[in-house]
């Protein structure tokens, strides 16, 4: 799978049946066949998982030489061998060692949650006039464009949509616009995460959750069951939820570190730009020194005009790519303008 991702990240590869098959292979069956999928995921009796096994393991030595034959052509096969199958046994260790999580933190967080969501329900219902089912798209529907009358942004085949980007459009229009986002983004922290995690904790107090290495065409790793790689920060709330991870032994700490502007880095030295070659020399902010150059305007007016997160996305959309729709729905613009922007930043930057 590994190899097959490789070759072709673009390529979704869900387990070795759809690996082996490009190889006319086709007497391993699928993984949903044998464990099921969603709340129907299970473990089949051992006759047929050790049978399911060994046709795997079998389908894999049958296709491993032309898997690195073709790796060889591709002058792939040192990534392979040197970085992704060195990086699957790591992966796989903290797969099973787990991360420590204090389910009483998170016990204390769903309590005090709990009263911030009871009084917005309460605010909202304030500024509806009456009690509604918050969380009912059609309901809301009707109390901000019938009710309350709010400007009609978009409809669905269904009725009045009120989707983040709408109710962003009319943040300004009433306060229980305001109230229901928050809303929305606090109840998603308590059910996905709060409630979320205390149901993944396991008796030895651990979460272990499962990385996905030939996922992102990126190449980054992302992770299910639970995804610990997507905790919402832009709230307190949020960012009070990783204090509910300690260490797994006394008198150890939890060390982060990150890459300063890796991708922007390793992309000045594949294009040899030597506007961008010359911003990191001088030890510059890439992402500001991008923005006065894409939009000819002084530092200053950067920093007053666009917000350090925008500064950031406006760089990063280019290393893994993105469409004028993308960049237009990212930084709230017209697509027009999306598009415009980009035909701006590749003349600033023709490598």
């Amino acid at each position: 799978m590994l190899a097959s991702y490789i070759l072709d990240p673009s390529r979704t590869i869900d387990d070795v049946y759809s690996v082996v098959s490009e190889f006319g292979i086709y007497y391993v069956p699928n993984d949903e066949s044998i464990y099921g999928k969603g709340k129907k995921l299970h473990v089949p009796e051992q006759d047929m998982l050790f049978e399911s096994i060994a046709k795997k393991v079998t389908a894999v030595y049958e296709t491993k030489d032309k898997m690195i034959q073709l790796l060889d052509e591709k002058d792939q096969l040192s990534l392979h061998d040197d970085l992704e199958l060195p990086l699957a046994r790591v992966l796989a260790e903290m797969e099973y060692i787990g991360i420590t999580v204090d389910k009483d933190t998170l016990v204390e967080m769903q309590e005090d949650l709990k009263v911030r969501i009871d009084k917005l329900i309460e605010q909202i219902h304030h500024h509806a006039g009456s009690e509604f089912n918050i969380n009912s798209p059609k309901q809301l529907g009707v109390v901000l464009f019938e009710d309350l009358k709010l400007p009609i942004i978009k409809k669905t085949k269904t009725g009045y949509s009120t989707a983040v980007d709408v109710l962003e459009q009319l943040r300004n229009e009433h306060p229980i616009i305001e109230d229901i986002l928050v809303y929305r983004q606090l109840a998603k922290l308590q059910s996905t995460y709060i409630e979320g995690l205390q149901k993944m904790i396991t008796s030895e107090g651990k979460i272990h959750t499962r990385f996905n290495q030939t996922l992102a065409q990126t190449g980054r790793l992302s992770s299910v069951d639970p995804n610990l790689q997507n905790i919402p920060i832009r709230l307190e709330e949020g960012r009070k939820i990783r204090k509910a991870f300690r260490p797994s032994k006394e008198n150890h700490v939890i060390f982060a570190a990150d890459y300063s502007q890796i991708e922007l880095r390793v992309l000045a030295d594949i294009t040899g730009d030597e506007h961008m070659k010359e911003a990191f020399t001088a030890n510059e902010d890439i992402h500001t020194t991008t923005a006065m150059r894409v939009f000819n305007v002084s530092k200053d007016e950067v920093y007053v005009k666009y917000e350090k997160t925008k500064q950031k996305q406006l760089t990063l959309v280019f290393v893994y790519g993105i469409s004028d729709y993308g960049l237009s729905q990212s930084l709230g613009i017209t697509r027009k303008a999306a598009q415009q922007f980009i035909d701006d930043y590749l003349d600033s930057f023709p490598k």
